[in-house]
């Protein structure tokens, strides 16, 4: 099989590093070779965090160059646009359509830009934009956006959702896994 490259975007505190890692185990456990790589910005004051997730029968490198995404899963408008360049030619952008402003924006140095889905569709980029809050926050919290997400990826991966189910189990804390149980369900169901 040719390795699948997935990149995982969000700011910090959105969960992508948990994202990652179910993904990651799951495929592992699926008998991919995986490998799993981090980027992280400023997360911790909520700039932008990506995870780069690449399995195959043989991966030799965890980093995704720009025009090499299969898949980019957005947990937020504007990281869709950011990354953007590195989706390959018939790739797919999973969005998140939530706006969160970054520090630029709220300090007023720059304005949020209008309209990026609608710019990335117009310019031929597949997108598959919904609400992935909504949901999260029917599941039990808005923190969920990052699982809901994983749902909706999952659908297009082909994986099944038993295989998720367990993932869930065995690496969310044991207080959040009806939570996180239900918000996947969500975004593969939805």
């Amino acid at each position: 099989m040719n390795t699948v490259s997935i990149m995982i975007c969000g700011v910090g505190g959105q969960g992508t590093l948990l994202a990652s890692k179910l993904l990651g185990r799951i495929l592992v456990d699926e008998g991919y070779d995986v490998k799993v790589s981090e980027l992280h910005g400023m997360s911790q004051r909520g700039g932008s965090v990506v995870t780069y997730v690449r399995y195959g029968d043989r991966v030799f490198s965890p980093v995704i160059e720009s025009g090499e995404a299969d898949f980019i899963v957005s947990f937020e408008k504007l990281e869709a646009g950011r990354w953007a360049h590195c989706l390959k030619r018939g790739g797919l952008i999973i969005a998140n359509t939530q706006q969160i402003d970054p520090m630029p924006v709220t300090s007023g140095a720059a304005v949020y830009p209008a309209d990026i889905l609608d710019v990335l569709s117009a310019e031929g980029v597949r997108v598959d934009a919904f609400d992935a809050l909504s949901p999260a926050l029917e599941a039990g919290s808005a923190k969920a956006v990052n699982i809901v997400l994983m749902g909706r990826l999952a659908r297009y991966l082909g994986l099944p959702a038993d295989k998720w189910y367990g993932a869930i189990r065995s690496t969310v804390a044991p207080k959040f896994v009806e939570m996180n149980l239900r918000a996947f369900g969500l975004g593969y169901n939805g």
